[in-house]
């Protein structure tokens, strides 16, 4: 994650709010929504992130559903779906980009509290769980049994798996 001076200048940017239920079972955890997602206000909305047709072929979730829909689809598979990352300064959609001493970690305090069920934890990739390790596991009640997994990144940025390889990767949640 980049920082210096002229980062300062960089705007700020927020992410949304979970897409969950009090019955959830699973976690998905992103990093920050990119340009693409911010701009529809919809989580994974860049037309070549491969999250909605890993979740078509996971949930049954028809990727070319409404968006509305497919999050009724997550809601009831009990997948609950968020970001680590509440604010942050980046000037591109890259996680690379991100200013470092900007980020504002969401409150996973309250929101593990509110979703008792939830057992796993899914990051969607690296930068997600280096996030969450860095700025929200010193938050959290030890006594809490959560299991930990990191997934490839959906994002088209992350080249180097193909969408089988991927769908591989992530076929787990759906256990």
């Amino acid at each position: 994650m980049a920082a210096d001076p002229a980062s300062k200048r960089v705007k700020r940017i927020e992410s949304f709010d979970p897409v969950s239920d009090p019955k959830a079972r699973v976690l998905v955890l992103g990093s920050m929504p990119g340009k693409a997602s911010l701009g529809a206000s919809q989580y994974y909305a860049h037309p070549r992130n491969a999250f909605w047709p890993i979740a078509e072929r996971l949930f049954g979730i028809a990727a070319a559903d409404p968006y509305r829909v497919r999050l009724r689809g997550l809601v009831a598979n009990r997948v609950a779906l968020w970001d680590v990352m509440k604010a942050c300064r980046r000037a591109t959609s890259l996680d690379s980009d991100i200013v470092a001493d900007s980020v504002v970690a969401n409150d996973f305090a309250a929101f593990f509290a509110a979703h008792p069920r939830i057992e796993r934890v899914f990051f969607n990739g690296a930068v997600a769980q280096s996030a969450y390790r860095r700025h929200v596991v010193a938050t959290l009640d030890a006594s809490r049994p959560l299991v930990y997994t990191r997934l490839p990144s959906t994002s088209p940025a992350h080249a180097a798996l193909s969408f089988q390889q991927k769908l591989a990767a992530w076929r787990q949640i759906a256990r």
